[in-house]
């Protein structure tokens, strides 16, 4: 039996993704009663953040087989009224497919015990100890020798499992738009004192077999040398025509229903200028129509210069954060959380009918009624979903020795990879490194996320291969050294090395094509359901939400918690901000402090009087 638990609410939620954080916090906001569950032991479901021991656990979870409905039992019909029947809950949507993992270097540093055994029976004790030294900054995770680009430290399994609580891996990483409807709701709810952000510092493309930055800002486009003086006026053009909106029917009218690209042509851009814009600044392909370019233009173009030179924001801890702090406000405003407890079973009157209403769940044993009923799509019953998601998503996560592109000092890297050289469909490509609190000092995190044709593997297999090395690293091959400080600068040793290999253009300009190495791998695929019906077929007082989309933003989640808050409340606002926490006075403070006040009004009177 689970702990009883209160039996009446205004709204009960089933799961802790984004969607349903958002409107149980909502509804707690407006003073309803909220009980939130979910059967795992963490918050997110499949927007979750892990450490990289609890990630790997949830690989292992993942490759279990399905549990299959909830079998109702004696027990659960002795609970139900005349009239009710209970309708098992769970679906395979709670279900990620084609899970693959790994380490790509060895488990111990190689040749360690061998040196140590070697320098005991050579080396006299001042030597030795010299050469322990020695050791210690090769083999170590904070040591590293710049001045000599031909050494490199070997990151060991035993080494990268031992900072293992320094790691926040996404399920579903995210950014936002510095513009976006999510950070407004932050802001406007004072939701946004939970969390802490850092600026996406630049945005890059593949162009031309290689990785180049792209001109974000005014000031960019204007100080790079990778366009021409007439191609800057050609992009500021563009710019400024996607902007104003006094235009906008006159100038896009022509090309309402043709692709974007057509008309980027007819502006005259060079093919350099139309691969920024449709591949980095509104992220489409050359199949999206002209209206939703613009406006994909327009959203890129209104964020740049609010929290930095680029559009996008970082969750700090991964984007798995942003759902426990609507949790958290919820939770303030008196809404009930219990973990490690799924809801079994839906108690549902005039089943199979229009008139179909949830009087409420069972759980644990027990029955919880409630006026609404908000759940994940993983939790629902199978019997709700009309239609199965047509496709899913591809994701890939990967732990690296270095960044995808060296700089002076550590960057936040977003990178939507076109579909060229052998990739079939559009990569969005997110780097972060330690000054997130993703990874451990010395490594960075490589996000990848695409649409599903086939297996996660093969889907991002063509961009793995063009950014990073995943051969099984035995510390034989040579490799430029790796600064493994929080971030990865170049020191002036190393640049006296970089100088010193000039006069050598092979062997520097081998060490610049060095690849960043993959230390552990995981690959898997997940339904996306933004596109399905979630409302045929369902009661009418039950909301499905929707797990995570292919977007790089959480514009769908944000949509879709107004629109589900909207139609349980519709006289109510959704999330008015919160006060902080000195502003709340409880019953009683306030009269107990209007008496304090007159008291010592009545005593300044009498020492004037006196």
């Amino acid at each position: 039996m689970e702990d009883d638990l209160p039996t009446e609410y205004d709204v009960i939620v089933v799961g802790t993704g984004m969607t349903e954080s958002m409107v149980a916090a909502a509804a707690s906001r407006a003073g309803k009663r909220v009980l939130h569950l979910d059967g795992n032991e963490y918050y997110g479901g499949p927007w979750a953040s892990f450490n990289l021991d609890g990630l790997q656990r949830w690989v292992e979870e993942s490759r279990r087989p399905w549990r299959g409905l909830y079998n109702v039992t004696d027990d659960t019909k002795a609970l139900l009224r005349e009239g009710e029947a209970a309708v098992g809950a769970g679906n395979q949507l709670s279900a990620v497919s084609n899970v693959c993992d790994g380490w790509h270097v060895p488990e111990e540093p190689a040749g360690l015990a061998e040196s140590q055994s070697s320098s005991k029976r050579t080396q006299t004790d001042g030597e030795e100890a010299a050469e322990g030294s020695g050791d210690t900054k090769a083999d170590s995770v904070d040591g590293d020798d710049v001045s000599a680009p031909s050494q490199r430290k070997l990151w060991s399994q035993s080494a990268v499992k031992k900072e293992y609580r320094k790691f926040n891996l996404d399920l579903a990483p995210k950014l936002l738009f510095a513009r976006g409807s999510l950070v407004e709701l932050l802001i406007s709810s004072n939701i946004a004192r939970y969390a802490e952000f850092r600026s996406v510092t630049r945005v890059l493309t593949w162009l031309g077999g290689r990785l180049e930055p792209v001109p974000c800002s005014r000031a960019d486009v204007f100080s790079t040398d990778r366009i021409s003086v007439a191609e800057k006026r050609m992009l500021m053009k563009l710019m400024t025509a996607c902007m104003e909106q006094d235009n906008y029917e006159k100038e896009f009218e022509e090309y309402a229903d043709r692709p974007f690209v057509e008309y980027l042509q007819s502006k005259k851009l060079t093919a350099n200028l139309i691969h920024y814009v449709l591949y980095a600044i509104a992220m489409v392909t050359e199949e999206t129509l002209c209206l939703e370019g613009v406006a994909r233009t327009q959203r890129f173009l209104n964020s740049l210069g609010r929290y930095g030179n680029t559009p996008f924001l970082w969750p700090m801890y991964g984007s798995g954060e942003l759902p426990q702090c609507f949790c958290r406000l919820c939770a303030v405003f008196g809404g009930l959380y219990h973990l490690k407890r799924p809801a079994d079973a839906l108690v549902v009157s005039g089943a199979g009918t229009a008139e179909a209403r949830c009087a409420g769940v069972v759980s644990g044993g027990q029955r919880l009624d409630a006026a609404h009923l908000v759940m994940g799509v993983g939790h629902a019953p199978a019997s709700f979903l009309r239609g199965s998601p047509s496709g899913g998503l591809s994701r890939a996560v990967f732990v690296t020795d270095r960044s995808l592109m060296p700089a002076d000092k550590e960057s936040l890297t977003l990178l939507n990879f076109p579909p060229v050289d052998g990739v079939e469909e559009p990569v969005t490509v997110i780097e972060i490194g330690p000054s997130t609190n993703a990874c451990p000092p010395g490594l960075y995190v490589v996000h990848m996320t695409c649409r599903q044709r086939a297996t996660a593997r093969e889907d991002v297999r063509a961009v793995v291969e063009l950014l990073l090395r995943t051969e099984q690293d035995d510390g034989t091959a040579p490799r430029v050294s790796t600064d493994t400080q929080a971030t990865q600068t170049v020191s002036a040793a190393k640049k006296q090395g970089e100088e010193a290999e000039a006069a050598q253009p092979s062997r520097a300009q081998g060490a610049v094509a060095i690849k960043p190495q993959v230390l552990w791998s995981l690959y898997f695929n997940c339904p996306e359901t933004s596109g399905c019906d979630l409302s045929s077929g369902v009661p009418a007082n039950v909301f499905l939400c929707s797990g995570p989309d292919l977007d790089l933003d959480f514009e769908f989640a944000v949509k879709q918690g107004r629109e589900i808050f909207a139609k349980m409340y519709p006289d109510c606002e959704f999330l008015p901000r919160a006060p902080d926490p000195e502003e709340i006075v409880l019953e009683g403070e306030d009269e107990a402090k209007t008496e304090e006040n007159n008291t010592e009004g009545a005593d300044e009177a009498v020492g004037k009087e006196e």
